[in-house]
């Protein structure tokens, strides 16, 4: 008797407390960025990301992601008239981030400058964080 009174009512808390997740959590995270205009005074100049942890993504200019390590991989926009490379020269560069909450990080192509680059030479640039700075950052759950 005490089974048959006892079973439901558990069954009825564990049936709740299941129910009980808020379904709109908020987890915190850190920003990865790549949308600011090129500070070619720096040679600095835009970067796409391709992937992040080998994971192909669609190019956008923001990642919110959890804090943790990632590595990004990136292909350079460096329009400048220095660089001399062919195309095959023109490929793409991973670089790691260990990605803080409330983090922003802004990513950029840092065309290196020590000596003409010509050819296949792909040292010409370098994927770099340009900028880090304080940025409230939320993941909203469904």
């Amino acid at each position: 008797m005490f089974v048959t009174r006892v079973l439901p009512v558990l069954g009825m808390l564990l049936w709740m407390s299941a129910c009980s997740h808020t379904p709109n959590e908020k987890v915190v995270c850190g920003t990865v960025s790549s949308y600011l205009p090129p500070a070619a005074e720096q040679d600095l100049f835009r970067a796409i990301v391709t992937h992040i942890d080998g994971q192909p993504v669609i190019s956008r200019p923001n990642y919110q992601l959890q804090p943790g390590r990632y590595v990004f991989t990136l292909a350079e926009l460096i329009l400048d008239h220095r660089l001399q490379v062919r195309p095959s020269a023109r490929v793409v560069k991973t670089l790691e981030i260990q990605v803080a909450q409330d983090q922003r990080y802004h990513l950029a192509a840092k065309l290196n400058t020590d000596k003409i680059y010509i050819g296949d030479d792909q040292g010409f640039w370098l994927p770099v964080v340009r900028l880090e700075e304080n940025h409230q950052c939320e993941i909203q759950t469904l």
